[in-house]
């Protein structure tokens, strides 16, 4: 099967990928804390006839600078031009990403699965430019209810490994953390993949409780986890991105690609 690449559309920086033969599913596709456009993984699933878009969601022309209250329309709107198109509609996200698939999945009823790459059950803390603590995320307007980071925490390490603060600044408020849930029983399918050697923040845990939240409301959640892996996970066609900020992301080459074969299948499944 061959696949075709281009542009999105003039206000939005991205890459749709097309199959000579269409399943009928398409796929939005949203990169970490980069915001990059990750065309490697749009290419993949166009290989297994999804209509896959990737798009830039910070740093490009017209956004903010960093993630912090980015629109949630942004990828809203994106889902409801591919279910014009599409039978199926699924979005997958890694890190900050998966942040963004996660709200998208509960907020928009033309998402049919979700597949979430070291996932968060909860809304974080982004950082502007000036130094203001606000949320990762907007929608309608407003920015949403985040977990702020404990400030007493340092890094023992160079480059650092932000794992710990992550969990401390969980323990540290956790009435915001409350607020900040994701309210993933609005999900109708997902998948969750966690490396247990994250390093940049504890995925399995945060998937553990989304598999709660969801068991809670009588919903079946797949967590796929793998003890060697880190934080990038690597599907099968995929290369290994080694681009970003300086910090430890835990996992092994090895890990990361025998966790991403596990996970394709799962995502083979929802395509059938």
């Amino acid at each position: 099967m061959t696949t075709s690449a281009s542009g999105i559309a003039d206000d939005v920086e991205g890459v749709r990928c097309v199959p000579s033969e269409h399943n009928g599913v398409g796929a939005l596709v949203l990169a970490g804390s980069s915001g990059r456009v990750d065309t490697a993984r749009a290419r993949v699933l166009a290989g297994a006839g999804v209509v896959a878009e990737s798009i830039r969601w910070f740093g490009g022309r017209g956004q903010h600078e960093g993630p912090w209250e980015i629109a949630l329309e942004l990828f809203l709107d994106r889902v409801e031009l591919l279910r014009r198109e599409c039978d199926r509609v699924i979005v997958l996200g890694t890190s900050f990403g998966a942040e963004a698939a996660l709200l998208t999945g509960a907020l928009s009823d033309h998402v049919d699965a979700v597949v979430a790459f070291a996932p968060s059950d909860v809304v974080w803390a982004g950082v502007t430019p000036e130094g203001r603590v606000t949320s990762h995320w907007s929608h309608h307007g407003r920015p949403l209810p985040f977990v702020p980071f404990d400030e007493t925490w340092e890094p023992d390490d160079d480059p650092p490994a932000y794992v710990d603060l992550y969990r401390r600044s969980f323990l540290t408020f956790p009435e915001a953390a409350s607020d900040a849930a994701i309210p993933v029983e609005g999900i109708r399918r997902l998948v969750l993949v966690a490396g247990g050697d994250d390093r940049v923040w504890p995925a399995v845990e945060h998937a553990e409780r989304i598999r709660a939240r969801r068991a809670a409301h009588g919903l079946e959640t797949t967590v796929l986890s793998d003890p060697e892996a880190g934080h990038r996970t690597v599907l099968p066609g995929e290369p290994v991105v080694a681009a970003g900020m300086s910090m430890q992301r835990g996992g092994t080459e090895r890990a990361d690609r025998r966790l991403g074969g596990e996970a394709w299948s799962a995502i083979e499944d929802l395509l059938r």
